[in-house]
């Protein structure tokens, strides 16, 4: 008669220790049923640290290694096992603490065979056979003193053994890993009784209604879905304070059993559920006008109600780790972890410890320092409007306090909201709009104010959308940092940096660097049908940002208070054009004028441009180079000219050389005509009004970057811009070469 498996159930994140004494078979049972990878043996990093298994002697330095890769796994959500005795409490209190650190459960598994098979199975290993059976005996005492006090220890899954039953280890899916679901979803804040509102809201959002069959609703029908399939997540805090607290729970509750949303507790919920559960709460804060509703019921459906409250999950982890959904919200490394702290965590936020002047706790701004790749949505503090800082949101906006009931629809990032008709409690801390003028910044926007040394520093490996993945080694961050501190415009203004533009290959001619022949054959040979050819002006790459007025660059730049200049002009490597900000201010002010000329600003309904563009003269940036190359190696030659000039007039006049002169006379032109290739982009500059900016590149405006655009588009867009201030703006000529069209090709060149 076969006899069944037995099944040990695991969290798939924990720290599972192997229990009991040497030879009893922890190591084989880990090997079984784990991967290597997950297994770390205390024999194996004795071996590390001094090439002897055995060597009791290096216990510490063993184990010191092994805990930092447990802590490195951990951190990582990996599921690790801990292969040693563990058969002292005090080393088991090790292992409880670095569970403990990471907010991870703790599962024991215990191998206890009778001691005379230990000690058997100790003799029959070479390793291990002069070890003494008192040894053996010592732990198997210590084991058993401690068995029952294991859940006690921390352990929130013991399983004993004996080592000789079938086993199968079922790692079970932690309650708030919910990644396997994509979405889409709305998000919805606060809800304290404010059944009305959130009728009107889901309609808003488009949902409708489909009432429950009876069986599946036994205090009440009304539930809705949504026609698209979209699910509903609510941040908690169902009840008290507002008017209709049971119609808000039935709601709730009920969508949650049909499948249409989820829910996490806010600390009210919890409250009240205590309350249900006959345990001495204060009652305060709202939960009176709740007590009130729920007095009435009989007490099936008030266990009804205590039971769907007590079975909320702290926090839930969406579309495959990208959404996270707390009531309170969550730092990162308590994303998807199941510990007390991270359920007080999610009910009660973080605080500093103070009370502000209304006797309410003072919030710690977790969010300033959150860089988490998960978006993480959340209430329980009423704000006057939902506002994104570092990728967190808070969307209680204060509905049962008069204001609104606020959605995010995921992943469209959009707000949806509904006024509530009226004041149902008064907030205990006023809720403060800010400046209702357009210059106020968002909260991210002042933060931004101030570098985190932490973001910049060190290794970077940046996740991009079209690249992939980018590194940033430490040596290139800090120069960086060194560059941008001490050169770079202001940071809010830098929205882009133009890369290096790719030269074509070394031309196969004599004497020639490039030729645009090869150059369009090289496109030809790629599949491209057409290029665009444009004049290349020998100026300085400039990028321009412009903003219609101050109001503008402070909301949708960030601008600190007290800037002049509602824009900047800056070159490829970020650093200021103009090192006068009057110089600059006066710039931007022309820019400006001409965009207004055009009728821009409205043509494109928005406030604030990105062009980029080439900056004459040349030698208005490239004086230096100008100086120690080009103009050194014209100086020369004209120090010579006189002489050439009188050596190729010479050979003109003297038949007997005449072979010789082609190649003086080949050397004159060259000199004239590397001269005034330069010159033609230098001239003097004493004010503004001798500079030429020519933008070639519509590369943003607000709401979008027009990669959708041709490039004929780009410049006849521009040309209309050139054409309200000529003598500053330059219309760049430029033009389409059919490449299968030889004829094109060839008039392409010549140009």
């Amino acid at each position: 008669m076969s006899t069944a498996k037995r099944i040990l159930e695991i969290p798939e994140l924990a720290l599972v220790a192997m229990i009991g004494a040497s030879g009893s078979g922890k190591s084989t049972f880990a090997r079984r049923h784990f991967a290597a990878t997950e297994i770390l043996s205390s024999d194996f990093f004795r071996g590390l640290v001094s090439d002897d298994e055995n060597d009791q002697a290096a216990t510490r330095d063993a184990f010191d290694a092994l805990f930092y890769l447990l802590d490195k796994r951990l951190a990582r959500d990996r599921l690790t096992v801990i292969d040693a005795t563990n058969v002292r409490m005090e080393d088991r209190r090790k292992l409880i603490e670095h569970a403990r650190r990471y907010y991870c459960q703790a599962a024991a598994i215990v191998i206890n065979p009778p001691e005379s098979v230990c000690i058997e199975r100790n003799q029959q290993r070479p390793d291990r056979a002069d070890m003494r059976a008192g040894a053996v005996h010592r732990q198997a005492a210590e084991l058993k003193r401690g068995l029952r006090g294991l859940e006690r220890e921390g352990f929130r899954y013991v399983h004993i053994l004996n080592g000789t039953e079938e086993v199968e280890i079922r790692r079970t899916t932690l309650w708030n890993n919910k990644k396997a679901e994509g979405g889409p979803f709305d998000l919805v804040g606060d809800l304290h009784g404010c059944a009305d509102e959130l009728r009107a809201l889901l309609a808003k959002l488009g949902w409708e209604r489909r009432d429950l069959d009876a069986d599946a609703a036994p205090w009440g029908h009304e539930c809705y879905r949504h026609p698209a399939g979209r699910r509903a997540i609510f941040l908690g805090d169902l009840v008290d304070r507002g008017p209709a607290v049971l119609d808000t729970i039935r709601i709730v509750r009920n969508m949650v059993t049909a499948g249409t949303a989820f829910c996490v507790p806010g600390n009210h919920d919890q409250k009240l559920a205590r309350w249900l559960n006959g345990r001495d709460v204060q009652v305060k804060h709202g939960l009176q006008q709740s007590i009130n509703e729920l007095t009435p019921l009989d007490e099936a459906s008030r266990r009804a109600v205590r039971d769907f409250l007590d079975g909320l999950i702290s926090h839930y982890v969406f579309d495959d780790g990208r959404l996270v959904a707390a009531h309170a919200g969550l730092r990162e490394e308590m994303h998807g972890r199941a510990a007390g702290p991270v359920r007080e965590f999610c009910l009660y936020g973080e605080t500093t410890g103070e009370t502000d002047e209304f006797g309410l706790p003072v919030r710690y701004n977790w969010a300033a320092e959150y860089r988490g790749r998960a978006m993480v949505v959340y209430g329980h503090t009423p704000v006057p409007a939902p506002e994104f800082l570092n990728n967190t949101v808070n969307i209680d906006t204060g509905a049962v306090f008069g204001g609104r009931l606020t959605a995010l629809r995921y992943p469209e990032r959009e707000f949806v909201d509904v006024a509530a008709p009226r004041e149902y409690a008064t907030p205990a801390r006023p809720i403060v709009a800010k400046a209702a003028e357009p210059t106020a910044r968002t909260a991210q926007q002042e933060l931004d104010d101030v570098l985190d040394l932490a973001d910049v520093i060190g290794k970077r490996i940046l996740e991009t959308r079209l690249m992939e993945r980018l590194t940033v080694r430490e040596e290139n961050a800090i120069a960086a940092l060194e560059v941008m501190s001490r050169f770079a415009t202001d940071p809010h203004w830098l929205v882009y940096l133009p890369p290096t533009m790719s030269p074509g290959e070394t031309s196969k001619r004599e004497g020639m660097l490039e030729h645009p022949d090869e150059v369009f054959a090289y496109f030809r040979a790629q599949g491209v049908e057409r290029v665009v050819c444009e004049e290349k002006h020998m100026g300085s790459r400039a990028i321009v940002v412009v903003a219609r007025d101050e109001a503008a660059a402070r909301r949708r730049f960030g601008i600190a208070p007290g800037a002049t200049t509602p824009g900047a002009c800056y070159t490829r490597t970020g650093r200021p054009f103009f090192p006068d900000a009057a110089d600059e201010a006066a710039f931007i002010a022309r820019v400006q004028a001409a965009l207004t000329k055009a009728g821009f600003w409205d043509e494109f309904q928005s406030s604030w441009f990105c062009l980029d563009c080439e900056m004459m003269p040349w030698s208005a940036k490239a004086q230096a180079l100008l100086e120690r190359q080009y103009a050194a190696v014209g100086a020369a030659g004209a120090a010579g000219e006189t002489a050439l000039g009188a050596t190729v007039a010479a050979l003109r006049a003297a038949p007997a050389a005449a072979e010789l002169l082609p190649a003086f006379e080949r050397r004159l032109k060259r000199l004239e005509r590397y001269r005034e290739a330069y010159r033609r982009y230098c001239w003097p500059v004493h004010s503004l009004a001798d500079y030429r900016l020519a933008p070639f590149h519509l590369l943003a405006s607000e709401g979008a970057v027009h990669t959708d655009k041709t490039n004929r588009w780009h410049m006849e867009t521009l040309h209309r811009l050139a054409a309200t201030d000529p003598e500053f703006l330059i219309a760049t000529p430029f033009r389409e070469v059919e490449l299968a069209d030889e004829a094109q090709v060839a008039a392409g060149a010549a140009w």
